[in-house]
This record gives structure tokens, sequence and C-alpha cells, in this order.
């Protein structure tokens, strides 16, 4: 069962250069699906615009049966849809304990306290310094402050745009079990991942994009080995025909 889906997406962040033309994908539930592709893909732009960030211009989105394109994020986060961006996620002149407070503002008033001890019980790192300053944050601790501003709110499907950026690999491998355990708690995510041997190891599923267009798309375990992946990366010759996007 599909929990968010987009068909024929077309957008850009200026009118009538659209840096999408026609993209789609698929996400289903307790499901982990990776969007990649080489540098000016598209792959940030289509998450955005789900997100309702960068306009759309042509297609539809879906979350389950509710057509959500164009909504505004607001909007979109009442429905179900949590986003955590790249940068930018988490106030970083407040403290833990006051970012997962100021998230929680939009449940109703007796629900606050319970998702913020919820959420510092799915990450102990927290709980350990909600005094502490989000600016003072390593980047995997304000990585996983900013996931669980969104989750506070219990959404369906959670968004992510290059969560391992600028991390080690051993804080962004880190960063992955936590999605791993996300996943497992009922909740579908959809990522943009430049680390591509990273994002096949975490996800079920991925789609290719290149310039701004499905390319390629498949169980993680198999694109692992694809040519066509090593072929849009690194150049050279494919050995197969991409497959039509599904």
């Amino acid at each position: 069962m599909s929990v968010l889906r987009a068909e024929g997406i077309v957008a850009g962040y200026e009118p009538d250069l659209p840096i999408l033309n026609g993209v789609g994908f698929e996400l289903r539930a307790q499901e982990i699906v990776a969007l990649l592709g080489p540098n000016g893909a598209g792959k940030s732009t289509l998450i955005k615009a789900v997100a309702g960030l960068v306009p759309i211009s042509a297609g539809q989105v879906w979350l389950g049966d509710q057509e959500i394109t164009r909504l505004p994020p607001h909007m979109l986060i009442r429905r179900g849809l949590g986003f955590v961006p790249q940068t930018e996620n988490v106030f970083t002149s407040m403290s833990i304990d006051d970012n997962l407070r100021l998230a929680a503002a939009i449940l109703l008033k007796a629900r606050r306290a319970e998702r913020v001890a919820a959420m510092y019980q799915m990450f102990p790192a927290l709980a350990a310094r909600k005094s502490l300053i989000a600016g003072r944050l390593s980047g995997g601790q304000r990585q996983m402050l900013a996931v669980a501003r969104a989750l506070l709110v219990e959404p369906k499907v959670l968004m992510l745009d290059e969560p391992s950026a600028g991390l080690s690999p051993k804080v962004a491998a880190e960063v992955f079990e936590t999605l791993k355990q996300v996943r497992d708690s009922g909740v579908a995510i959809l990522l943009v991942e430049q680390s591509v041997r990273a994002a096949l190891a975490l996800a079920d599923r991925a789609y290719v994009l290149a310039e701004g267009r499905n390319r390629h798309d498949g169980p993680a375990a198999v694109l692992r080995d694809d040519p066509i992946i090593a072929h849009l990366y690194f150049g050279g010759d494919p050995v197969a025909q991409p497959s039509p996007a599904s």
C-alpha cells in the first residue's frame, strides 16, 4: 500500500525553467526509499517540491488516499508528512528541550509533554543534554534533534534531505541506524542521499534520477551491483539499458 506517491512532477524554482520533468516515485508502508543520482539530478528539488517548498507546475502527489499537491508546508505537517531539511533544521540558539517543546506546540496541549517524553525515550543522548544549546551539538546530535522534532507530531511519512551531509562515516552510520529504528516504529522514510553505498545499504528500494527525470529504480540489494549506477555516477558505458520508471 502506498503511503506517499508522486506522478509526473514538473517543478522548479523559476517559472518556465523546470528542474524536474515528469518525475515519479512510490513509498510504501514501513519502507525506506532512497532518491539517488549525480549532482544536479533534481533529488533535493523533488523532495522539497513534495514538502511544499518548491512550486509544482504539473503532476500530483498523494499522501495515502489524499491528494496533497501544492498544499503549504504547515498543512502537510498536519496531514502527517514530516520533513527534515539538510540545513537550518534546528534552532541553534535554543536548548534541546526548547527545540522539542516548540515543535510540540502544533499538538493539543494535553499531548505535548507526552510526545516530548516519547522523543527523549527514543533519543536518550538528547535526554542527557536537555539544557544544552543546540548550536553546541555535534553534527550527528544535531541531526538526531532534527529528526526528533519532525517525529514529535507522529507523521506517517518522514522525508530527509541529505541526512549524512558533513558527518563522518561513523556518525553517519549512527544516524542511519536511528532511521532504521524510526522505520521499524511504523514511519515510512523517503530520503535524498549522495552517499550511494550507504543509501543502498539502508534502503529497501531506490529511485535514480538524472537530469530531472527518472532514470532507473529497483530493490536496493539489486541496485548495489547494477552497472547503470556506476555509469550514472562515474561515467563509462552501461552494460544494460535502464528500465522505465515504475
